[in-house]
């Protein structure tokens, strides 16, 4: 399978051999689906806070800020292409006759081109296209606008020789706009680190995990704005970044599940999509951290719900740590069996009819074994028709079942028992999450342990007119945490707000105060 040249080949990418042999037989075997055996609901699973409650573990964790070392995590790495594909589409075939005018008019949705145009001046980055355009033309771009000049107007957005929007990752684009100012996503999350994710002396540590190409950017946008934020919050900012480790990528195959070869003969290996992230969260030095997608923002006058809600989940995920120890503790001594099986329920383990039949050393030994690993706290967000991932039971070979947030694409939809527990879904993962990544002692987990390999993903692409298969690795927030301690809490809607589309800017919630 393999020549001397493709071993070569692997060992500098780096790549472990075994991993790269392990991928391709699950390219011929295929990953299991995930068995749901019942969808996490207020009823069973998911938590549900009174006001009350919510005041008492905002109190929580900030009375116990002193004690952490706290880390705002965003995957910043992505590029927006894919926000402006129906642009980039339009781009394409727009001609400027009247014809392909009378067809761009047909669509006037929400998501159209016509829509985009119509409203261009309530974009945040309006006035820089406005300038871009003039340099570019030597034309106001008012003008152009009146003339249907939508291919020059989108190139100067889009290309290059413009802003280059279109290749720039999402977290460089003017999102919000201000009274004088516009915002960036990295912005945004400054000021909200600044808000719940400050320790007790006043330090915002936030990381972003980066592409290679953008890296220069992000840091030199930073350095632009940094000193501003922390004066008006009057905090210090500490900005630090990691790249998807070239360690991390898989290797594609052909159709027939052969290595895909490039033109040169080479091997060709791919990102291994957001899963490979657990590497750069698995080199963090903290004991809590927040995790958020970078284009999950809002303008300040939203921005109360969501700082609210990230220090209800910090409190909670504190208030069961501490759980947590005096159980482990209770344990160490051979007594607290039930108190200890109650906890472990609670953080979305139950454990099989087996664990009845073990003796009481046994099952001390299972539930130190349980209680003792990586924790989170994942919002939750009542489900309006959204895709992407939600909240399940999963039961797992040994007849046990644990919280997950499982992916649409690891289900077995053709199977009825699975496809009815699936629509019983109440609630989706707005990616809310915050994590414990140490032990009672203070000793970091290797997250890696705390992975289940049998939930990637298969892909199908293509590369220079060929088509391939990719693989890539279980998701950060699905299978790279099957394994950890879980709590679900819903939180409200507004906390969710991304922005998929370039018209998803147009939307209230991106706009000025409603």
């Amino acid at each position: 399978m393999f020549k001397e040249i493709d071993l070569k080949q692997i060992e500098e990418h780096p790549l472990d051999l075994k991993d790269v042999k392990y991928q391709i037989e699950k390219f011929k075997s295929g990953f299991p689906p995930t068995q749901l055996a019942l969808a996490a609901t207020p009823e069973k699973g998911i938590m549900e806070l009174t006001k009350d409650s919510a005041k008492e573990y905002v109190k929580y964790y900030e009375n116990n800020l002193g004690k952490i070392n706290l880390v705002k995590f965003v995957p910043a790495s992505g590029a927006a292409t894919r926000m402006f594909k129906t642009l980039f589409g339009f781009l394409n075939d727009y001609s400027g006759s009247d014809a392909d005018y009378e067809k761009m008019k047909e669509d006037q949705s929400s998501g159209s081109v016509f829509t985009f145009f119509k409203k261009l001046e309530e974009f945040a980055f309006y006035d820089d296209l406005k300038e871009a355009y003039k340099n570019a033309t030597g034309e106001p771009l008012e003008e152009a606008h009146l003339k249907h000049k939508f291919t020059e107007i989108l190139e100067a957005l889009l290309l290059e020789k413009g802003l280059d929007y279109g290749s720039l990752p999402k977290g460089l684009l003017k999102f919000h706009s201000y009274e004088g100012t516009d915002r960036t996503p990295v912005e945004e999350h400054m000021v909200e680190g600044a808000q719940y994710a400050k320790d007790a002396n006043g330090n915002v540590k936030i990381h972003f995990t980066v592409s290679p190409d953008h890296k220069a950017k992000f840091e030199k946008h930073v350095a632009e704005v940094q000193s501003k934020y922390e004066q008006e919050y009057g905090v210090k900012i500490s900005v630090s970044y990691s790249v998807q480790k070239p360690s991390t990528d898989t290797i594609a195959v052909d159709l027939n599940n052969e290595p895909f070869r490039n033109e040169d003969g080479s091997l060709l290996f791919r990102p291994a999509g957001h899963g490979a992230l657990l590497e750069n969260l698995n080199d963090i030095d903290a004991d809590v951290v927040f995790l958020k997608n970078i284009d999950n923002v809002v303008p300040d006058h939203l921005k109360d719900e969501t700082i609210l809600y990230k220090k209800v989940i910090a409190g909670i995920l504190l208030k069961y740590s501490a759980k947590i120890k005096n159980a482990l503790e209770s344990l160490q001594s051979g007594t607290g069996i039930s108190e200890a099986s109650g906890l472990l329920a609670e953080l979305g383990l139950e454990p099989g009819k087996a664990f009845l039949d073990k003796s009481d050393g046994e099952k001390v030994t299972y539930l130190k074994e349980k209680l003792n690993r990586p924790f989170r706290v994942c919002g939750m967000v009542k489900s309006d028709g959204d895709p992407g991932g939600g909240p399940f039971w999963v039961r797992a070979k040994d007849g046990s079942k644990s919280l997950q947030v499982v992916e649409t694409a690891q289900i077995d939809l053709t199977d009825a028992d699975q496809k009815k527990v699936f629509n019983q879904a109440t609630h989706f993962n707005p990616v809310d999450v915050v994590c414990m990544l140490k032990d009672k002692s203070g000793k970091k987990f290797d997250l890696l342990k705390y992975r289940d390999p049998d939930t990637g993903f298969i892909t199908q692409k293509s590369k220079d007119g060929k088509d391939l298969k990719a693989q890539e690795l279980p998701g950060l927030w699905n299978g790279a945490m099957a394994d950890w301690n879980t709590i679900f809490v819903e939180v409200p809607p507004i906390t969710f707000n991304p922005v998929k589309s370039v018209n998803d800017l147009l939307k209230l919630e991106h706009q000025g105060a409603l």
